[in-house]
Parts: structure tokens; C-alpha cells; sequence
């Protein structure tokens, strides 16, 4: 840990785990990780974890604990942890599935330089069939406008001055994203930059079904769209090629997202035929989300959260609040 990072940056990770089972593979990451930035793992773990924890990570990286910060999103307190305690203006945050290699983290801290906040393009490796299922969401968001990552790269003093950002919303990364540009900072997608993430396990992913639906609260519009898939089928169940155009539409889209910027590099050929099988999904989960809305939000960490993430009028309204008790 003496040895001086390539990296003028801090890597920042919060981790709550209830398995360690990814223990050797994290660590394994973190040995490379700390060669190339300084690393600070902000885990918020049981104790017996915790203890665990520092005793594999102490001599790697920085291992602290999450401060006693309000909100529900476990993730967003870590983040918060690490971002006031870091040690460079340049951060990036990830999540503990995400796996850098070194041309990518250089590559999204290189785009600090003319940006608040960089986005790149996460792909799942290896390939189980849930992780193929998911690459489906992420070609059509590809294909319609960009995919939201499990990490991003930004800088520190963006964040600290708004104040953070809420930790009691769901879709974290957007509220993030939002808190960032309603602030005046310059946000930056760069799909082209692949930062490979392991899949959850099959259990984990079908837990996740209704929670990622309900991140569509924060966009209305496409919620509208992805309710509406189940009354369009049901009112074109009779007329089967106008399904056939749909299923078609479906295809052609996912194929789109995974040509555009190289993307065929990284998601095989046959990602877009899970297309159709997630639109499904989406269509049934998001009538589940809209009833989780109406018991007063998604369950997360014990509670339910019913915001997935603000408007950029709340967000500016939030920071002006706070603006105004601290001059107090």
C-alpha cells in the first residue's frame, strides 16, 4: 500500500454483504485495483463480516465503516461515506460486482477533464442465462438513448457541493445523475468504454424483477409505455401480425443497441433474441410496480421506498433548503 497509485483517484466501493461468498474473486479484484488508485471500501456489514473483512482487506486498501447518515439506501450512505472522506477531487464509485480493467478506469478518469460526471457502459461476464436476460434491457436502452452503469466516475467537489444526494430513493444512479446537472455539472455517456460486472446469482436477479420496474416512477413516460405493453398484446391477441411487427420491433431494437459503439465486442450475437422475453417481464412487473406504489413503495432493506428518484425541480428545491439553513 506504500507504493504511489498511476491514478490520481480514489476508487471508492460500499459493500453490504450477508454472504461472503464472492470473497476471493473481490479480493482478487482489489489486489489489482490498488496498483492503479487509491481504493477505499466503505462496508456496512455486520460486525462478524466487518471484523472479517479487515482482517483480508487492511493490508490491500482502505476499509472503513458507512457513517451514521439518514436513509434507507444502504448504497447511497456508503457512497456519501466514501465521498467525504476521500483523498482525491477525482472519484470513482462502483459496485462490488463491477471488475475494471486498467484501460477503463483510465479512460473515464481521462474524461473528467471536460466532464462532472462519466458514464460508462457496463456488460455482464461470464454469461449465465438470467445475465443473458438482463443484457436485454441494457441493448434496448442502448438502442433508445443509454444504459445506467453500476459505476461511475465524477468529481468529488460537484457532490459535496449540492449537498450529496437523497438517500431514501431507489434508483440511486439517477438521483445521482440529477443532483449532478442540477447543479450546472456537465454530464458525459460514454457507452463505448466497457467495464465488465459480474451477474447476481438467479436468485438475486428474480428478487430484483419488480424493484428495477419500479425505478420507472422517476420516468413517466416510460412508465406509460412499459404499462401499456400488457393491454397492447391483449388488444392484438387476435391479430397475430401485428404481434409478429411488435416481436419484430423488439428484435431489430435490441440489435441496434448492441451494434452501436462496438458493442458487438462485448454482447453476443444472439443477446437480441432475449429482447422479447424482457418486455414481457417488464410488462407484468411494472403493473406489480404500480401496486407496490399504491402500498406506499418497493421493499428495500427492511423498508419501502416510495420515491425512485426526484424531479430536477425537487432535487433544485432540496439544495436550496439546505443552502438556506446553513447561511442560518
Amino acid at each position: 500500500m506504500n507504493d504511489t497509485p498511476l491514478l490520481d483517484i480514489e476508487y471508492i466501493l460500499p459493500l453490504r454483504w450477508a454472504s461472503d461468498e464472492a470473497m476471493d474473486d473481490l479480493t482478487a479484484c482489489l489486489t489489482r485495483l490498488r496498483a492503479w488508485a487509491d481504493v477505499t471500501v466503505v462496508d456496512g456489514s455486520d460486525p462478524e463480516r466487518f471484523a472479517a473483512h479487515a482482517t483480508a482487506w487492511s493490508d490491500l486498501v482502505r476499509h472503513i465503516s458507512c457513517e451514521e447518515i439518514s436513509g434507507a439506501n444502504g448504497k447511497v450512505r456508503g457512497v456519501l461515506t466514501g465521498i467525504a472522506s476521500a483523498r482525491h477531487e477525482r472519484v470513482v464509485i462502483a459496485d462490488d460486482d463491477v471488475r475494471y480493467d486498467f484501460h477503463a478506469l483510465a479512460a473515464v478518469v481521462s474524461e473528467l477533464e471536460g466532464a462532472t460526471l462519466v458514464k460508462p457502459q457496463n456488460h455482464f461476464a461470464p454469461l449465465p442465462w438470467h445475465a443473458r436476460w438482463d443484457t436485454a434491457r441494457t441493448l434496448l436502452n442502448r438502442a433508445i438513448s443509454a444504459d445506467y452503469p453500476g459505476t461511475y466516475a465524477l468529481r468529488r467537489s460537484a457532490l459535496l457541493r449540492a449537498g450529496g444526494y437523497d438517500a431514501d430513493t431507489l434508483f440511486e444512479n439517477l438521483e445521482m445523475e440529477r443532483t449532478i446537472r442540477a447543479t450546472g455539472g456537465r454530464i458525459r455517456s460514454r457507452p463505448d468504454i466497457y467495464v465488465m460486472r459480474r451477474p447476481p446469482t438467479a436468485r438475486h436477479f428474480l428478487s430484483q424483477r419488480v424493484r428495477q420496474a419500479y425505478d420507472s416512477w422517476a420516468q413517466p413516460l416510460r412508465l406509460a409505455i412499459e404499462a401499456a405493453i400488457l393491454p397492447t398484446v391483449w388488444i392484438l391477441r387476435r391479430r397475430p401480425g401485428a404481434l409478429m411487427v411488435m416481436l419484430l420491433t423488439m428484435l431489430v431494437l435490441a440489435e441496434r443497441g448492441r451494434r452501436r459503439f462496438d458493442g458487438r465486442s462485448v454482447f453476443p450475437a444472439t443477446s437480441a433474441f432475449w429482447a422479447p422475453l424482457w418486455v414481457a417481464e417488464r410488462g407484468v412487473c411494472s403493473w406489480l410496480a404500480i401496486a407496490a406504489r399504491l402500498r406506499g413503495g418497493v421493499r428495500y432493506g427492511g423498508a419501502r421506498l416510495r420515491v425512485a428518484a426526484h424531479s430536477r425541480r425537487s432535487i433544485l428545491r432540496r439544495i436550496a433548503g439546505e443552502g438556506e439553513r446553513r447561511v442560518w
